[in-house]
């Protein structure tokens, strides 16, 4: 285990929770200490829930470990019990409370409660949050269901509308509330009907009734990929793999999912309304033709942005990578079409220098990627949990089929076309409105980091008189860089003269940030005090070979 100040997956009793807070009727009973709590503010201020997460904590305190925590369990299950009237009852520990080891599986079957008890074993020191999610929802799925074997298959004499189970959804995900209704439109213009959404949404009757339909559709593998194996060997309902994540995608899903149900995949494969493809044929859009980007989040996000990135935007992949271990070989199958090594981490400094390396002119990725790409002056949108608040939004804004296809377009095109006007702004740049101290507008960030002027002599500078003690500040105290001007946490700034900074400023704004750091780099190489016109144009022929 690594102490870190950002992380992308919680602990495994954090997935665990968010399977329990989609469905309707589960409670889940966690041994934790009285600080574990802390996880129900993901749900109420993250999510944004009316509600707070059906969990009860035993809550032991440090005077708690010289006594029997055992009692202290059975009598925190006998209260859920009673207040909450499950119909099914998870019981598991947190990561501190693994550390004693109580058996709270154990425990709770010797009480004989009078519902289903379901002990979850989740590794907190080897497993992380997704994994915690995927192994809860497949223990709900193999205690609970049960099939109807009598079911004949779709279009058999005698056999009922096709039915699907969509699985996969949970509490804070993704837009996966969105991408549900999303999933409705195409299965109903396909004809078939909907058994169970699982486990968003889903009560443990629905679960005993899963075995009904006759395949499954997986819209997150993170959490489905384990229960939809289990369903396919014990149920015979085979599952599909496509993400209908990208117009291309989506295509390829119904294609998919009417050849399992046997019909004709016409009626929603006409339901096409997604504006991204008009606009890739378009003139509009060869001016972001080849722009590099750099992706990284869960796989089946990443890997579904890769496809879209390069084969309906016309992008270049300049860096792919996921967190989730368990995903690695797609991932590493996925890098390999695209010619770019996989980066397979949690460590967000790591994914930091993949991204100041790779020097791409857009990020997608998490929210630690939102805040990465803000330190390095790249546009950037958010295509992966983890998230934060702004990215559950009330409107419907899903990631799935045509309409997911548009909000796609919307929020990855967006910030590059606003760079482009930027630069158009820079025109103007001793206009008071317009001048470089105000900051770039399609970075939604403050003047300071974007400010280009910091380093200007004073009589160079377009400033408005108030930025002026913050540029000051900000020449001092400005967060360390990557590259061999960088020492210890401070960074040393490598003085522009005012030629050199006038002709840095002719360089095309969205990447002038990168001519000033390789410049930088180039001068602090060979020592250079200060950096002339010579210099900016050496460091672009020494960067260009």
């Amino acid at each position: 285990m690594q102490l870190s100040v950002w992380t992308y997956e919680g602990p495994p009793h954090v997935g665990a929770m968010r399977v329990a807070t989609g469905m309707t009727d589960v409670h889940y009973l966690l041994h934790a200490p009285q600080g574990d709590t802390y996880a129900d503010l993901l749900f109420t201020m993250i999510e944004r829930r009316g509600k707070r997460p059906p969990v009860t904590y035993t809550t032991f305190q440090a005077r708690d470990l010289g006594k029997d925590t055992a009692e202290l369990f059975q009598s925190a299950a006998r209260d859920a019990v009673a207040r909450f009237n499950p119909a099914a009852l998870l019981v598991g520990s947190s990561c501190t409370a693994e550390l004693i080891q109580d058996d709270p599986a154990g425990m709770a079957q010797a009480m004989r409660l009078p519902i289903p008890v379901i002990p979850l074993e989740l590794p907190s020191y080897s497993r992380k949050e997704n994994w915690g999610a995927s192994e809860t929802f497949y223990q709900i799925v193999r205690t609970l269901a049960v099939g109807d074997s009598s079911r004949p298959a779709p279009c058999q004499a005698g056999s009922p509308r096709p039915k699907a189970n969509l699985l996969g959804p949970s509490a804070l995900g993704f837009r996966h509330r969105d991408d549900i209704v999303e999933i409705a439109k195409i299965l109903a213009a396909l004809g078939i009907e909907i058994n169970v959404t699982a486990p968003m949404g889903a009560s443990a009757a629905d679960i005993a009734r899963i075995g009904d339909a006759d395949f499954n559709i997986v819209m997150y593998p993170e959490i489905a990929d384990t229960a939809a194996r289990w369903l396919e060997k014990n149920f015979k309902q085979p599952f599909t793999r496509t993400i209908p994540i990208g117009h291309g995608a989506t295509l390829d899903f119904i294609r998919e999912v009417a050849s399992l149900a046997k019909v004709d995949p016409a009626p929603a494969l006409n339901l096409a309304e997604a504006r991204m493809p008009w606009w890739s044929r378009s003139v509009d859009s060869t001016y972001l033709t080849g722009k590099r980007v750099f992706i990284f989040g869960d796989a089946t996000h990443a890997i579904a942005a890769a496809r879209v990135a390069r084969d309906e935007l016309g992008f270049v992949v300049c860096g792919l990578g996921c967190y989730n271990r368990e995903f690695a070989r797609d991932i590493r199958a996925a890098a390999a079409e695209h010619g770019v090594e996989p980066l397979i981490t949690d460590d967000h400094l790591e994914v930091e220098d993949a991204i100041a390396a790779a020097h791409p002119e857009l990020v997608l990725g998490t929210q630690m990627e939102r805040h990465i790409a803000k330190r390095l002056s790249i546009p950037c949108a958010v295509i992966s949990a983890p998230v934060h608040v702004q990215d559950f939004p009330a409107r419907h804004s899903p990631q799935m089929g045509f309409e997911g296809a548009n909000v796609l377009f919307d929020s990855w095109v967006h910030p590059l076309v606003m760079g482009l006007e930027e630069h158009l702004l820079t025109m103007f740049r001793d206009d008071p409105e317009f001048h470089d101290g105000a900051g770039a507008s399609h970075l939604a960030h403050g003047t300071v980091e974007n400010a280009p002027v910091v380093s200007l002599p004073q009589e160079d500078r377009h400033v408005e008189p108030a930025l002026e003690p913050v540029l000051a500040s900000a020449a001092v105290s400005m967060p360390a860089a990557h590259g061999p001007a960088a020492h210890g946490d401070v960074l040393e700034l490598t003085r522009w003269t005012a030629e050199a900074e006038t002709e840095l400023k002719k360089i095309p704004f969205f990447v002038r940030g990168k001519a000033r750091r390789n410049t930088e780099a180039y001068a602090a190489e060979r020592g250079l005090a200060s950096i002339t016109i010579d210099t900016l144009y050496d460091a672009k022929a020494h960067y260009a070979r």
